[in-house]
């Protein structure tokens, strides 16, 4: 290239589709016919024959009046802005066939300066992953009630509400209530629910409450349960089996005598709550004095949980045993698991209304949010992690993928073939050459490749 008598370099005519290189701040404005924009690989948003590699003439760098059927072309502003289209294109997963960039085709580059910065070819795990906000808390809260009346529990419908608190204590729903726990008390087995008369209603751990009279001769699941409790609260003497029988009557009015109870050797469905492990007290809703009526307290889980109201449209990111990281609002992080998964719904507020106990997982419901979403309930091994933090909001990144052991360079690294794909352009000593790659899996700005001649370490152009 020589320069001409103005003193500017001549401009030497390339063959259509090669990559054209100009010394930096220099701009100009070509013009050409324009393929069809429906042309395979052309992509949203750009127009054909506006980018390097599409002009077969040059003319000066000033306003031109387009002739008849002409396009006035755009001046180029940087590669910059080339590649960040080719990114979001590329990213959104569009085939872009050969708008952009050289021809691949054509590997030497006759530009001895290079590309304007440089990057290498990395080998590493590329994961990606999708960001969602979350709530910690410690789930859904279960309502306590009072028991249900004699009449009931003769029949064994006593049950009570979502709180497993069926059943009296003392009498069949008789009574006054003379002690309750307080906001944020931990309740475990053999513990004090509340008091009504003064005598202690307990907490027994199972998969289902207290529903008949339990006296020597009775049979069942519930019989098994009761003695697994009083094993676990150090009575002896019996055998755990499903069998109530006088050894089992013993080791009952010893437990009642340390509850204020009557020595009966026989359990009424009032005389203790069932729930699947400790509890954590929630929020009292009887005070003492009262009659044994109503909502008592609502309880929860003992350890904090995440919850999140998913779109639909990451349904596919999680599955039971699923792992995410959790980051808190002081920035620190820490692992969960999903181990719940609820069915979709349109009203979360319908949910949470129905008492039912779905595993929000103190996900802070929309109550009225009419797009669908998937309820789903991570949990935290590292409780100490969490801090102090009761109930806040967090961000949780789900992995959609995992791709280990590959080469990936800056997605901006990416330069459009005309005949389709993609090339880099490789640095190779005093000068250039684009090597065609195929394209794997988008993460964090960075893009698996593979290609001949591509290997870790490999210099690639990029934009600055």
């Amino acid at each position: 290239m020589t320069p001409d008598e103005t003193g500017e370099p001549a401009v030497r005519s390339e063959p259509s589709g090669a990559l054209e290189r100009r010394d930096p701040g220099r701009v100009s404005t070509k013009t050409a016919e324009a393929p069809p924009d429906t042309a395979a690989g052309n992509l949203p948003g750009t127009r054909a024959g506006s980018l390097p590699g599409t002009a077969a003439e040059e003319t000066p760098a000033k306003d031109v009046e387009p002739s008849a059927g002409t396009r006035r072309r755009r001046p180029l502003r940087t590669s910059l802005i080339v590649v960040v289209a080719i990114a979001v294109a590329a990213a959104a997963g569009i085939a872009a066939t050969g708008t952009l960039g050289g021809d691949g085709d054509d590997p030497r580059s006759s530009a001895p300066s290079g590309p304007p910065a440089t990057a290498e070819v990395e080998r590493t795990t590329l994961v990606d992953s999708e960001t969602v906000d979350g709530n910690l808390g410690y789930g859904e809260a279960q309502t306590v009630r009072a028991p249900a009346s004699s009449a009931d529990t003769d029949t064994g419908t006593g049950t009570g509400s979502t709180g497993q608190g069926g059943g009296s204590g003392g009498g069949g729903g008789n009574g006054i209530v003379t002690w309750l726990p307080e906001e944020g008390d931990v309740v475990k087995r053999g513990d004090t629910v509340y008091r009504v008369d003064q005598r202690e209603v307990p907490l027994l751990y199972g998969s289902f409450p207290l529903y008949r009279t339990l006296r020597p001769g009775t049979e069942g699941a519930d019989v098994e349960m009761l003695e697994k409790n009083l094993r676990a609260l150090g009575h002896t003497g019996f055998t755990v089996d499903d069998t109530y029988n006088s050894a089992t009557a013993e080791a009952v009015r010893e437990w009642q005598d340390g509850l204020n109870r009557e020595e009966t050797g026989t359990v009424e469905p009032g005389d203790a709550l069932v729930a699947s492990g400790a509890r954590r007290v929630a929020d009292v809703q009887a005070a003492p004095g009262v009659a044994l009526s109503g909502n008592l307290l609502t309880w929860t889980g003992t350890e904090r949980i995440v919850g999140v109201d998913l779109d639909v449209q990451f349904e596919d990111l999680v599955d039971n045993g699923t792992k995410a990281t959790v980051e808190l609002p002081d920035g620190n992080t820490v692992q969960g698991e999903v181990t719940d998964i609820g069915t979709p719904s349109t009203s979360r507020g319908d949910d949470s209304a129905s008492g039912t106990g779905e595993s929000d997982a103190g996900s802070g419901g929309s109550g009225g949010n009419e797009d669908p979403t998937l309820p789903v309930e991570l949990t935290v091994k590292d409780q100490k992690g969490l801090g102090r933090y009761q109930a806040a909001a967090v961000e949780v990144t789900l992995k959609a993928e995992t791709r280990k052991d590959v080469l990936v360079v800056p997605v901006n690294a990416l330069v459009a073939r005309k005949g389709g794909g993609y090339a880099l352009e490789v640095v190779t000593g005093d000068s250039t050459e684009y090597r065609p790659v195929k394209l794997g899996m988008f993460a964090d700005g960075r893009v698996e490749v593979s290609g001949t001649g591509i290997k870790e370490g490999t210099v690639v152009g990029v934009p600055k």
